[in-house]
């Protein structure tokens, strides 16, 4: 395993042969401040996020927390409470790209969530695909009992996942989900037992690591794309996605090692 830090907030680690394995993990690491996310560290998780999309070795990233009993409890209210209108409009941008370089990751990502995960805290998981929670885990947007709104997608992810009226409910009314009834609602995907969240999300991670990376990243196109249009322009995005992989040097191999009963070796393009 190797590990590369992105500023004083974000550490990236590879797992796998050599530190150039095909899972990166995204570890939050503010832990004094339970990985809120101050404008210096939603640079650096912008950064890093670029830095994983544009590497074609990666074919999952885990998003983690370092701290014990938090994923992430959102924005820094500290820093923003010592802001002009100015300087919030200037932190802006710089906040959306953490969120965003998170949601835009072009490879399948996971998020792996104990304890506290509210406000943009739950909006970095929901930019996932999918969310491992153990049973520490609380999450929720309450960001209207302080005055705002869900600004890190959470007003577009949320429906997504629940529909629109349990999104309302849990947007408008602003309370926290524990772990069980957040798996019942489908907040979280996998509820597994205290203190396991890293461990399962990282064996998710290896097993889906495990496929052509061509067929990773063009099914996440399709699902991302075509999700919301209507069923023929949804088709339209699956055949493009699917032309995409059928001609490729993974689809050759992925077919030749199947019947030769061995295991891929994907050249990943």
């Amino acid at each position: 395993m190797s590990e590369e830090r992105y500023g004083e907030f974000v550490l990236v680690r590879r797992h796998g042969d050599g530190g150039v394995g095909h899972v990166a993990e995204l570890a939050l690491d503010r832990p004094k401040a339970m990985n809120a996310v101050s404008t210096e560290m939603a640079r650096s998780i912008a950064g890093a996020c670029a830095a994983l999309a544009a590497d074609r070795d990666v074919r999952v990233v885990v998003l983690t927390s370092t701290h014990e009993r938090a994923f992430c409890v959102g924005a820094d209210l500290k820093e923003r409470n010592s802001f002009t209108d100015a300087d919030l409009v200037r932190q802006r941008p710089v906040a959306r790209g953490a969120y965003t370089g998170v949601l835009e990751l072009p490879v399948p990502t996971i998020a792996a969530v104990h304890g506290f995960a509210l406000g943009g805290g739950f909006e970095l998981a929901l930019s996932c695909d999918l969310i491992v929670a153990d049973r520490t885990a609380v999450v929720g947007l309450p960001e209207v009992s302080v005055g705002v709104i869900p600004g890190g997608g959470g007003t577009q992810l949320l429906p997504r996942r629940v529909g629109a009226a349990r999104a309302a409910e849990l947007i408008f009314s602003a309370r926290r989900v524990e772990a069980v009834e957040a798996r019942e609602l489908g907040l979280v995907d996998e509820l597994v037992e205290e203190g396991r969240d890293r461990e399962a999300a990282l064996a998710l991670a290896a097993r889906i690591a495990g496929n052509s990376p061509v067929g990773l990243r063009n099914a996440k196109r399709a699902l991302r794309v075509g999700y919301g249009m209507d069923l023929r322009a949804g088709l339209e995005v699956e055949d493009a996605a699917w032309r995409a992989t059928a001609f490729s040097g993974d689809r050759a191999e992925g077919v030749a090692a199947f019947n030769e009963k061995r295991k891929p070796e994907w050249p990943g393009e």
